[in-house]
């Protein structure tokens, strides 16, 4: 998602909001510690997990373990939310990123994501890559990357509430 036009919503948003930037909104996803995962199980109910991602190539990354509970969710509904912001109900700025979970196993782009994590991280989250994404200590991991379909930003003092699409 590369510098989308913010698309201002002047019916959710106070007296005096603006739009929030596409760059603003961008570091939010970017410098995130902890984001909430939402995947719909195969009877079709809400499945809502934190993790960490990382942001590469205007997709927001995740992982997952292929017996865990949302990577089976993904395998039958690919369709997410991934909620980032604050417990703060008067600053800050939330954002959910929707999209398609799609596997990553390009070994290229895997030795790049896990560069990503161990430097976001300070050498925290240290993956290995293998053929079917990431390997270590903790198992095999799925890498998942979500290209945004819709962005929303939500400020708060002043509150207000920003779309963008790709």
């Amino acid at each position: 998602m590369k510098d989308p036009e913010p698309h201002f919503d002047g019916s959710f948003s106070e007296p005096g909001a603006a739009a929030t930037p596409w760059a603003e909104t961008r570091q939010i996803i970017e410098s995130a510690q902890l984001s909430w995962l939402t995947t719909v199980r195969a009877d079709g109910r809400p499945h809502v997990t934190p993790l960490v991602t990382v942001w590469l190539d205007d997709a927001l990354h995740f992982c997952t373990g292929p017996t865990e509970q949302k990577a089976r969710n993904l395998l039958a509904h690919p369709e997410v939310a991934v909620a980032i912001g604050t417990s703060s109900w008067s600053d800050g700025l939330d954002v959910v990123v929707e999209g398609t979970a799609l596997r990553v196993t390009d070994r290229a782009l895997l030795e790049r994501l896990a560069a990503a994590w161990a430097t976001k991280w300070n050498g925290d989250w240290q993956y290995q890559v293998s053929d079917t994404g990431f390997g270590g200590e903790g198992g095999e991991a799925w890498v998942f990357a979500v290209e945004p379909a819709k962005v929303l930003a939500f400020g708060k003092g002043p509150y207000s509430q920003t779309g963008y699409r790709p």
